[in-house]
């Protein structure tokens, strides 16, 4: 196990009505006055946007909103969002939805207090040293982001898209997390974020790593809760119990408990931003395609945690079985617990019938450079040719 720091100071506040509380925990958390981020208008036709703001207006808090977040959320917004914060001071910014809400708010809580552009930090040309407060109300268990420092953005310009890490700074001070806000999100979205929240935890389980008996062990029992509770998620989408369970498992997934003591990987979501940065595919769902592809790839290579994940998650026998036999296997029961829930696991199948696979490995290779990846080192020849197999 490798030397590690893990500090995990969100504020979780958990349950039913918790959203009629933001008003004090901003407060709490020393807010003068609030930025609102949110997306589309599923916030206003559910009556939260409204209950949020009469939260702060009831605890004595100014605010102002900038709605607008596309689902793979792009730098525009972001800089429309700084510039209205120029000469405000005690901001805090409260993402009201998912993800894609919460990178956005980020993305301005850092972009605040830098004198330069904000997109600096995404292309490694700045460090963070500061950021505004960030809360959040979530609406959408998938990212993560509400216990994470990470954020992923999109320069429309560039037609990048770029992931950030500053846990110390962009870690939200607080997340109200309703399971019931969680009723009425489509069938696909919810089994997209299921996919998401489970590669957060792949790409810390797939490790060379050694001695990480225990860190595996919690991975592997959040794995096996979120396939014991996604078809109940889908078949009784207003159940509380199991909309409570798979939106904690969406955070603790990727608070970077998962991952203690590890050598991280993240080589198949490098490869799924570039896919959905050039197609504008659902995030998890892109997952689906590209990790069953990877793994396919780099196991032939490195099997040990492939066996394992084979094993201990899919429950694939090992009597009379050979290594490969089992990862195969192990590899064909993911893809079919991720089409049970609806997913495509090709290319084809979620709409992308003719890829540019040079494109796609090349603004991989642009952006993140020569190799990607700890599990396996993939040079352009891997990473083509999982690209290829993803067809």
């Amino acid at each position: 196990m490798n030397n590690f720091t893990f500090c995990s100071p969100t504020e979780f506040v958990f349950g039913r009505d918790t959203e009629q509380q933001v008003g004090q925990l901003c407060l709490k958390h020393g807010a003068s006055r609030v930025l609102i981020i949110y997306g589309g208008g599923s916030a206003v036709r559910s009556g939260l946007l409204d209950r949020v703001q009469q939260s702060l207006t009831e605890a004595g808090l100014p605010f102002d909103t900038l709605g607008g977040v596309k689902p793979n959320p792009e730098d525009d917004l972001v800089r429309e969002g700084i510039a209205c914060l120029v000469g405000q001071e005690g901001i805090l910014i409260l993402a009201v939805g998912g993800g894609s809400v919460i990178d956005t708010a980020k993305a301005i809580a850092a972009g605040a207090l830098y004198d330069g552009d904000f997109w600096d930090f995404y292309a490694g040309k700045a460090k963070i040293e500061r950021a505004l407060p960030v809360g959040v109300v979530l609406t959408i268990p998938a990212a993560g982001s509400e216990g994470s420092g990470n954020s992923v953005i999109t320069n429309t310009a560039t037609g990048q898209k770029i992931s950030l890490r500053s846990p110390e700074h962009l870690r939200p001070v607080f997340a109200i997390m309703n399971p019931e806000l969680t009723y009425t999100l489509p069938p696909y979205q919810t089994a997209s974020g299921i996919c998401d929240m489970m590669v957060h935890i792949f790409e810390r389980y797939f490790t060379n790593t050694p001695d990480t008996s225990i860190t595996d062990h919690v991975a592997e029992g959040v794995l096996r809760s979120i396939i014991e509770q996604a078809p109940l998620v889908l078949q009784a989408p207003t159940d509380y119990g199991p909309r409570a369970n798979i939106m904690w498992a969406g955070m603790l997934a990727h608070n970077g408990l998962c991952g203690t003591g590890h050598e991280e990987d993240w080589a198949s979501h490098f490869m799924e931003h570039e896919l959905s940065a050039l197609y504008g595919v659902t995030h998890g769902a892109g997952l689906a395609v590209i990790f069953p592809a990877w793994l396919a790839v780099v196991s032939v290579r490195n099997p040990r945690k492939a066996i394992q994940l084979a094993t201990n998650v899919f429950d694939v026998p090992t009597f009379g079985l050979r290594p490969e036999q089992i990862i195969a296997e192990g590899i064909h029961r993911l893809r079919a617990f991720w089409h049970s829930l609806g997913l495509p696991t090709t290319m084809h199948e979620l709409g992308v019938t003719d890829p540019d696979i040079d494109a796609l490995v090349n603004n991989l290779h642009v952006t993140k450079g020569e190799p990607i990846g700890s599990y396996v080192r993939l040079d352009r020849t891997l990473t083509r040719e999982i690209y290829e197999l993803a067809r």
